[in-house]
């Protein structure tokens, strides 16, 4: 609670949805009857489509931060019908409201990095090759500005907990930080390509796997980053065994 009163994101967000409550408490005793009683069971509706719609969004989300950037994107999606339903003039400002919280603010990347090591390129490739860490590196590569990165987050520090062995480990590159560093990984930064965030998995320094893959027919649209989809793309559970099994 305490991040959230305090990351501008939230707190923004927080203050243009409780200025609808304050504007519809406000204009109660002028709007007439007729016009009212209509806003009102717009609200109930409203209210009950987006309680609908974030149960189904709860249900497939994986994380927190998923879950709350679908929250607020349908929060805003309400807001604007029923300041559209109120006043045309409102609406307007709404979309203007939200296009400034967007410029200015971003939602915060889960914080926890697990087990995973938050990696410089030249500490990354440092590790791949000095031969005395371990065997298997899997690396993220992605950016704080990317939504999709900020989304899945909290997946790839609690895979580190679960999966980090003598055998394999988990390392974190920000390409935010370190741009240049993504043209020698062939990673793209436009967010059209649907590459952030890119996860590459090292046997001995050299790359054997990539999610996404780079091939001539990439997707621009890539499934929803997930703790499931990345342990079964890079075999986790297999390496796991391995480790435990002492190959």
């Amino acid at each position: 609670m305490n991040l959230m009163v305090s990351e501008p994101y939230y707190l923004f967000h927080f203050l243009c949805f409780f200025s609808y409550l304050v504007i519809r408490t406000s204009t109660t005793q002028v709007l007439a009857p007729s016009i009212a009683h209509h806003l009102l069971r717009r609200e109930l509706q409203t209210l009950l489509v987006f309680a609908l719609l974030l149960f189904i969004k709860g249900v497939r989300e994986e994380t927190w931060e998923a879950l709350i950037a679908d929250a607020l994107f349908l929060g805003k999606i309400c807001l604007f019908a029923l300041a559209y339903t109120m006043d045309r003039r409102l609406a307007v400002w709404y979309i203007l409201v939200f296009l400034v919280i967007h410029m200015l603010t971003q939602q915060p990347p889960f914080q926890g990095s697990g087990t995973s090591s938050k990696l410089t390129p030249l500490q990354l490739e440092s590790l791949l090759t000095e031969g005395k860490t371990s065997r298997f590196w899997l690396v993220e590569f992605c950016a704080s500005y990317s939504s999709a990165c900020i989304r899945s987050s909290r997946c790839f520090p609690e895979l580190s907990i679960t999966y980090s062995n003598k055998n394999l480990s988990f390392g974190i590159v920000d390409l935010g930080l370190f741009p240049n560093a993504a043209e020698k990984f062939g990673i793209s930064l436009g967010g059209s390509m649907g590459q952030l965030p890119t996860f590459i998995l090292f046997d001995n320094a050299v790359e054997v796997a990539r999610y996404p893959e780079l091939d001539s027919d990439a997707k621009y649209f890539q499934p929803t980053i997930t703790k499931g989809l990345i342990s079964r793309h890079f075999e986790l559970d297999r390496h796991l065994l391995e480790y435990v099994n002492g190959k």
